[in-house]
């Protein structure tokens, strides 16, 4: 696969255009709230979001869009722009207070270097410790004119609620399947079938899309997994334990494998009710999808669909492994 082709500016993010609208808008209106919270799954587009915004904040040009030539946005584009601030944290668990109180409320009083902002960008907003955000309350209370804080966070939820009221919280949804499929398929140079299986793959996560896209075994895990759910049917007990041991030196693919088994007898489903190829995402795999669909009972892929949960959650709860995969194949061969 080439290379994916880079664009910078809002142009470069893949969905989220309602959040694309109102930064634009607070830009072009010269009303830039002091704080924003950007709330989303990881690799959802909350770092390529809040970057573009900082450098188009700090743009010589005062467009809409950052101008990508001039001094300032080449700062930004190499990270050594000394006006936006990306908020580091030693411990991966936490953001802690000594973290909020070095990085941003003790430098928040120091004057923009050469820019009409100062852009405090904190990653991993969810980790800071309840300590870390009261120290952070201080200086969204009364900021300076120029300080604008972007709070990036997962998980929101554990965010203070006198946090929360101060920021302009921006959530993002997920991305549609078309501009994921688009993106694979014009800037990373994906074949259509693969970006088929990587689009339903990545459940509207730009990051995950490309993740995938740009893995050297994500395919190699998609041919192995939908191998053993064609043959399924006729294997034997014994060969189906040799599978689940194979599975075994992939643990930490184990959920991959689970969605990949999913989307397949959701597409065995979906053809014994509509008989319709177009919407399937294993489109090359009609034959083996179509002698499956013959074969099981509307009930019978209900159930395989129930039992693939189920091991999901049995594996979650520590209950063993080959027990759990041995006890999913059983159900795929008998339904």
């Amino acid at each position: 696969m080439q290379g994916a082709e880079e664009l910078t500016g809002f142009a470069g993010i893949i969905g989220h255009a309602d959040i694309i609208t109102h930064m634009q808008n607070a830009i072009r209106k010269g009303q830039i709230s002091h704080a924003y919270l950007l709330a989303g799954e990881k690799g959802s587009g909350k770092t390529q979001l809040a970057e573009t915004f900082a450098m188009t904040l700090q743009c010589e040009k005062h467009g809409t869009d950052p101008c990508g030539q001039c001094p300032s946005c080449l700062k930004a584009l190499s990270g050594n722009h000394p006006d936006i601030l990306h908020v580091k944290h030693d411990k991966p668990g936490s953001v802690s207070v000594d973290d909020i109180r070095r990085q941003v409320v003790g430098d928040v009083a120091i004057r923009p270097y050469e820019s009409p902002y100062k852009v405090y960008i904190v990653n991993d907003a969810s980790k800071m410790t309840p300590q870390a955000q009261n120290a952070l309350l201080k200086t969204l209370e009364e900021p300076p004119a120029y300080a604008v804080i972007l709070l990036l966070a997962d998980h929101p939820e554990m965010l203070l609620p006198t946090i929360l009221s101060r920021c302009v919280t921006l959530r993002l949804k997920p991305v549609s399947n078309s501009e994921i499929r688009s993106f694979l398929m014009n800037r990373l140079h994906v074949p259509d079938y693969q970006a088929e299986i990587e689009t339903s793959f990545a459940q509207g996560n730009p990051g995950k899309a490309r993740k995938i896209a740009e893995s050297a075994d994500f395919m190699d895990m998609v041919e192995n997994a939908v191998y053993q759910m064609k043959h399924s049917k006729e294997k034997e007990i014994y060969e189906m334990v040799d599978a689940v041991r194979d599975l075994s030196a992939e643990k930490q693919n184990i959920q991959d494998y689970f969605d990949i088994y999913l989307m397949w007898f959701h597409d065995v489903l979906m053809y014994k009710a509509t008989q319709d190829i177009d919407s399937l995402i294993f489109k090359e795999e009609v034959p083996a999808i179509r002698e499956r669909a013959a074969v099981s009972s509307y009930e019978g892929l209900e159930r395989i669909l129930e039992a693939i949960h189920t091991a999901e959650d049995r594996l979650r709860a520590n209950v063993n492994f080959d027990l759990t995969m041995e006890l999913l194949f059983l159900t795929m061969k008998e339904e």
